[in-house]
This record gives C-alpha cells, sequence and structure tokens, in this order.
C-alpha cells in the first residue's frame, strides 16, 4: 500500500464478542506533525514499524526509513498550562488520547496496530536503538513501561528489595527490570510452583508460590520495600502481600481488577506507615530510558512471534493461559 494512501487494512473488532476480521479503516486525518507507519512487527499498542511518511511539523528525531514505535498514549496536549505535560507526565495529560479506541481533538479515531499501516501523532512515537530487537521493544512499549515507571519512582536500587507479584507478561518484564536497576534481591510471588525455574532464568532471586507454601507470609514478613502487582485476580490475598512490606514500604498496583479489590484491615498499615499507589504507562522520558537500559542491559521479553493472520487464534490462546510471556503478531506482507 501506497504511504498516502487514505485506506488502510486492519484486523478489526465489529463487537464485544465476536472474532477480529480483516477490512478497511478510514485512518485519522493526516496532520503534519504525524507520521505513518508500516510495521513488521506490531501489537495493538506495542507497535514497532519503519516511518515511510514524516510530517514537516513532526517532532525532531524522526526521518523517513527510522524503525519506530508507539505505545498506548497515542496524543496528549502538551500544553504549557497543563500540569502532566508541563511536568514530563505526559502519561497522565488529562486529555491524552489512546492509541486505539478513541478520538483526536479533530474528530478523528485513533487506531492501533493489528494493521498493515498506521498514523500516529510524531510527539507518540518513539526511536528504538540499534541494540533492541522489534518483538522485544515492541513489549516494552506497554508492559515494560507499566513496570518500570513504579520500579523508577518509587526509588528501585541497590539498596532496596523488591517483590512482584504475578509472573506473566508485565510481571516477567518486572523481575528483569528490578535485577537491571540492581535492586539488592528480587522475590518473584506466583501462585504455583510452575514458572519457578522461569523467574530464576529472569533474574529473580527467591519464587514464592502462594498456593503451595502455607507459611509464605509469615516467612516473608517485612522483608520487601517495594512490591508491584501485576495481577488483575480481585481474590488475591492483598492483606498478606501488604505485611511483607517493611516500614515505610511501597505497594503499587498496576493490574487492573475488573471487579474491586479485597477489604483491608488499615489498622496494621497505618502503624507500618504503607503506601499504596497505582500507575498508569510510564511517561515518555522514562521510556526513553527504559529502552536504552535494555539495550546496555540486553534485556529480552519472552515472546513468541506469530503472523498476524494468527490473530484469532493468538488471542484464544492468550485466554487458555499459553502465552509464554507475550505473543508478538508479525506482519509478513499477506494476511
Amino acid at each position: 500500500m501506497g504511504s498516502t494512501e487514505e485506506i488502510f487494512h486492519g484486523w478489526m473488532a465489529t463487537d464485544a464478542s465476536s472474532t477480529l476480521k480483516y477490512q478497511t479503516f478510514k485512518p485519522k486525518t493526516w496532520e503534519e506533525t504525524d507520521g505513518e507507519t508500516i510495521y513488521p512487527c506490531c501489537v495493538g499498542h506495542e507497535i514497532i514499524g519503519t516511518a515511510v511518511r514524516v510530517g514537516s511539523q513532526a517532532r525532531e528525531g524522526i526521518k523517513i526509513g527510522d524503525r519506530v514505535g508507539v505505545g498506548p498514549q497515542g496524543y496528549t496536549c502538551r500544553k504549557a498550562d497543563c500540569d502532566s505535560c508541563s511536568s514530563g507526565q505526559e502519561n497522565y495529560c488529562p486529555s491524552r488520547v489512546g492509541t486505539y479506541g478513541d478520538r483526536y481533538p479533530n474528530g478523528s479515531i485513533s487506531y492501533g496496530g493489528f494493521a498493515d499501516s498506521c498514523r500516529h501523532n510524531s510527539y507518540s512515537v518513539f526511536s528504538i536503538p540499534e541494540g533492541l530487537a522489534s518483538e522485544d521493544a515492541a513489549v516494552m512499549l506497554c508492559a515494560g513501561s507499566t513496570v518500570y515507571e513504579p520500579l523508577k519512582e518509587h526509588g528501585a536500587g541497590p539498596e532496596t528489595c523488591v517483590g512482584v507479584i504475578g509472573l506473566g507478561g508485565l510481571g516477567h518484564l518486572g523481575v528483569s527490570f528490578a535485577k537491571a536497576m540492581g535492586c539488592q534481591r528480587v522475590t518473584a510471588f506466583s501462585r504455583s510452583m510452575t514458572k519457578r525455574e522461569d523467574a530464576l532464568k529472569l533474574g529473580a532471586d527467591e519464587y514464592v508460590a502462594t498456593a503451595e507454601q502455607s507459611d509464605w507470609a509469615q516467612r516473608y514478613s517485612s522483608t520487601l520495600d517495594i512490591i508491584i502487582c501485576t495481577v488483575s485476580d480481585p481474590r488475591m490475598p492483598l492483606q498478606e502481600y501488604l505485611q511483607l512490606l517493611r516500614p515505610k514500604g511501597r505497594f503499587c498496583q498496576v493490574g487492573i481488577p475488573e471487579e474491586p479489590l479485597p477489604p483491608l484491615d488499615t489498622m496494621p498499615l497505618v502503624l507500618n506507615g504503607t503506601s499504596i499507589s497505582f500507575s498508569d504507562s510510564a511517561s515518555p522520558g522514562n521510556i526513553k530510558e527504559m529502552l536504552q537500559l535494555a539495550t546496555e542491559k540486553g534485556i529480552k521479553a519472552w515472546t513468541q512471534v506469530r503472523p498476524m493472520k494468527e490473530v484469532n487464534e493468538a488471542i484464544a490462546d492468550l485466554l487458555k493461559g499459553k502465552a509464554r510471556y507475550r505473543f508478538v503478531l508479525q506482519n509478513l506482507g499477506n494476511n
């Protein structure tokens, strides 16, 4: 497809329950701040591709032929009077537009990366370091940045002990980044022992199977400074997880449960000075920093690359828990 054409093709959801269908769509209206991409490897809002059209007012540093990426943030206002954008926290901009399924200020609908071409505001486009494989970079633009942001925010480093709850698409990168940041000890938590060897290969110093080790909460009480929780099960033993924190410890929830979190006995948390927070994907500055750290430390996501035409099969396998630990869909030039 020519880069100036106004009709793109992609795998589209026509309702909330059907499988995806390959069909045409009209991208957002072209603006001179935009960049347009053809992809060798892409996922919905974890997109890697080659820039084939760059607007005359696009941000500096992007040129045709560059390998670039887009994460979950498709647009932010970048206004001087926006507290978030003016302080480098564009990921919390109240006017932000998601990479897909959202609407731009000009009325155009945003579309993601399950497609042969995609068009995005250049200020949401990242240059990908040479030493980072496309399948790794794609996964890091959302999953990686989602765990990197709170690790940095809460001071993960040589004098901290970090726990990562859940060893899946986010959690496996949480373990890798915590280790790369030089944390004193990294402990991975999952329900069973089935992922123990994976966790140790990723860099975890310890592994806890909460459904199989009855004394885990007592054994690891007051041993962690930071906990990153990637699971979304509202039945998780939240009170027990919180007692693993040392005084002034910090618990950050990045998984998004569809139901309310479990009720808490707050007095132990008050007496321990425990902080509970939530976090979105990273700011642009932290995403750039994360990509550079991943390049320097040789961090790799655990991915399974599949042809884009297998998208529906991949989604079915994802729902069955078969991903280890992230499916990446690659555009091979056919459907």
